[in-house]
């Protein structure tokens, strides 16, 4: 069972070691288990529906509490507390595309707001509800998860919008292929949500973000239905496709994608290295990726990263032994943690690892091998459990993206910690802030932060503490460089700063667009 007020399955967990709980209570102070609202309260609190009766919709409080709130920290505040300020009317599941039109007629002819759900991992607002103004329906496409068709020749796979991660790859595997687009959400994101969000895998190095494995689909809109052949190429004028990309719902509902797949690759290994310092570890992946060797992926944490990495794993006579080591090698107390990926034939791996551990032993980089990359590969979609552990010893979890150049990257990095931090320590508090490299590029690469707080004891207090660090930070990224989102989209949180990036001119492309799909704003209108 899926939790209600947390992430993923109520019987999955990811526990600290011992000296987890006391290495956060040394740097931030011991927390205060909340007590959170039950199930029973929440649900028994849902008001009536606005919505006339349906065929297609549930009116059942325990469904519209389950699609009120997605996964952001304010959700969490909203859903743990039971202070939920508006939840959805209805819950329509359509079957097939025929049912989504009918959806989207009804909700022409009773004045009823679309949000499209996928798998309700937003972690920006794309999926809540607003209090007051006109009923709301929201869409969940749970049941468009089927491979449609597979073109073996091509290639090219069709899926319902709908279709989860491991759905979607146990599909694929069971012909041999793999789409290789691995978030960290993708135990309950689905391919829709990823197509309108612009999502970016852990491995999207090698396999492409999602508008390169994205090639065409089709999308119901409240001014009709718009099909996307898949062509390989096109240069029949502006790229239509490319405007469901990053829509977020506000064009209309993308039940299926069609996407380009690969080969189960023949070889998989994820290596570890440690560097001296930030500053060498980012030299040594910027020169691997300007190379353009073949690696599937690359993740570089600074110091304070992968002190805490390293902490919260446990094993710590293996550690202490690969300390003394690396301190031989000249890699002291600031080492910092870089893990590579290398996907394909065994030749391609072969010759790819070599190369990038000879790129990076020119930095001072050393090499200990596969056992932290194996470990890492693992644990890769449990990590997010580890919310629900934090909160229940008294500590919240947030996490900001973006991206930028390489030349704006280091004092960008400063700006945002010290952005996170400013806020906390004018109310007598502190934070534990940890950033990496999550994604490269030749010309630079995404940042991604997390930062760690006490609970408040009042809710609307910690929430308040989020909203300031939130806006301080975004502040902070489109003043020096960074793109408001690199992979989690906009959504509410983001649309105030959003304009900073398009400018005048490209807001007004944006309207524009979306009036000619949804003229009388029934698709998800307040994003």
């Amino acid at each position: 069972m899926r939790r209600w007020n947390g992430w993923g399955d109520s019987g999955a967990s990811y526990p600290l070691p011992p000296n987890g709980q006391q290495f956060l209570a040394e740097r931030i102070g011991p927390g205060t288990p909340p007590v959170d609202a039950d199930w029973g309260s929440v649900a028994a609190a849902v008001p009536p529906s606005r919505l006339p009766a349906h065929p297609l919709i549930s009116q059942k409080a325990d469904d519209r509490l389950r699609h009120a709130r997605g996964q952001s920290l304010p959700d969490w505040i909203a859903l743990r507390s039971g202070q939920i300020p508006a939840f959805p009317d209805g819950v329509a599941l359509p079957e097939n595309d025929e049912a989504v039109a009918q959806i989207i007629q009804f909700a022409r002819e009773t004045g009823v707001k679309l949000i499209p759900y996928g798998g309700g991992t937003s972690v920006v607002g794309h999926i809540n509800p607003e209090p007051g103004g006109q009923p709301v329906l929201t869409v969940s496409l749970a049941r468009l998860n089927q491979l449609r068709r597979f073109d073996e020749t091509s290639h090219l796979a069709t899926f319902g919008a709908g279709a989860r991660g491991p759905d979607l790859e146990a599909q694929l595997r069971a012909r041999g292929f793999t789409l290789g687009h691995f978030p960290q959400s993708f135990e309950l994101s689905t391919l829709g949500g990823w197509v309108v969000t612009r999502s970016a895998g852990q491995q999207s190095l090698g396999y492409g973000r999602i508008e390169e494995l994205f090639a065409g689909g089709k999308l119901i809109a409240p001014a009709g239905t718009l099909h996307l052949p898949p062509f390989p190429a096109s240069a029949a004028g502006p790229d239509i496709r490319e405007m469901v990309l990053g829509s977020e719902g506000r064009l209309g509902i993308l039940t299926e994608a069609v996407v380009r797949v690969s080969p189960l690759p023949e070889q998989e290994e994820f290596h570890t290295v440690f560097f001296p310092d930030f500053e060498s570890g980012m030299t040594a992946a910027r020169h691997i990726i300007q190379a353009k060797i073949p690696l599937s992926m690359m993740r570089l944490s600074t110091a304070v990263e992968t002190e805490t990495t390293l902490a919260l794993a446990g094993h710590e006579r293996l550690l202490a032994a690969m300390g003394r080591y690396l301190r031989l090698r000249g890699v002291g107390e600031g080492r910092c943690l870089f893990l590579f990926g290398v996907t394909g034939t065994a030749a391609m791996v072969k010759a790819a690892r070599k190369a990038a551990l000879a790129l990076a032993a020119a930095q001072g980089g050393v090499h200990v091998g596969q056992a932290f990359g194996k470990q890492w590969q693992k644990n890769r979609f449990r990590s997010p459990y580890l919310r629900n552990t934090l909160w229940a010893m008294g500590y919240a979890v947030d996490t900001v993206e973006t991206a930028a150049p390489w030349s704006a990257i280091p004092n960008l990095m400063s700006e945002m910690e010290a952005a996170l931090r400013e806020p906390l320590t004018a109310v007598g508090e502190q934070a534990h802030i940890f950033t990496h490299l999550s994604h490269v590029y030749p010309t630079g690469a995404s940042i991604y932060t997390t930062v760690i707080f006490r609970l408040a004891a009042d809710w609307d207090e910690t929430l308040n503490r989020w909203r300031g660090m939130k806006t301080a930070v975004c502040q902070a990224i489109v003043q020096n460089g960074g793109t408001i989102s690199h992979q989690h989209g906009v959504g509410k949180d983001h649309a105030p700063f959003l304009a900073v990036e398009k400018g005048e001119l490209g807001m007004a492309a944006i309207e524009g667009v979306v009036r000619v799909f949804d003229a009388e704003g029934i698709m998800n209108c307040k994003l």
